[in-house]
């Protein structure tokens, strides 16, 4: 029997006191003890991109991180950034431009491209925006419409029409 730790986190605003088995990686911990489903497990090896969390400001791969390493931190995950609103005009966006289909890489897809808008000063071009998006896998797509919506999004935000 493996002995459990004691990891204090935040996680979308709310701390969290949990015990977690040592190899427990941190989307298995959300999906399973927290009951936050919006991060999905694929390839379990940090190549698709549906585990996508921020952490502490940081988009990270859920499945590549431990539980424990994130001890201190603060976790947001789709739900957390739903529920403020901090991506409802990528959200609205998606929808209007038909960028998610089965939904499986939607919610890594919009951290992702979240990350990317509050980093870039200026609207990104399509290229930039591909590249950013490149580590998220999207089956369904074929990524245009995803790439239309954030450029969208990217745009409408500095104030220019899309």
């Amino acid at each position: 029997m493996t002995d459990r730790v004691r990891v204090a986190l935040t996680v979308n605003g709310e701390r969290v006191d949990a015990e977690v088995e040592p190899r427990q990686n941190l989307v298995d911990f959300l999906r399973e003890e927290l009951q936050l489903t919006g991060s999905h497990i694929g390839c379990e090896h940090g190549v698709c991109g549906a585990c996508t969390v921020r952490v502490d400001g940081t988009i990270v791969r859920g499945c590549l991180m431990l539980a424990v390493q994130c001890d201190g931190d603060r976790v947001e995950t789709i739900e957390g950034l739903s529920d403020s609103g901090d991506v409802a005009d990528l959200q609205a966006a998606f929808c209007e431009r038909n960028a998610l289909q089965c939904g499986f890489c939607t919610p890594g897809m919009l951290l992702t491209a979240q990350e990317l808008l509050l980093q870039s000063g200026a609207a990104p071009s399509r290229e930039q925006i591909r590249e950013h998006l490149s580590g998220n896998y999207c089956r369904c797509t074929g990524y245009q419409a995803i790439v239309d919506a954030v450029e969208a999004v990217a745009l409408a935000r500095q104030g220019q029409t899309p």
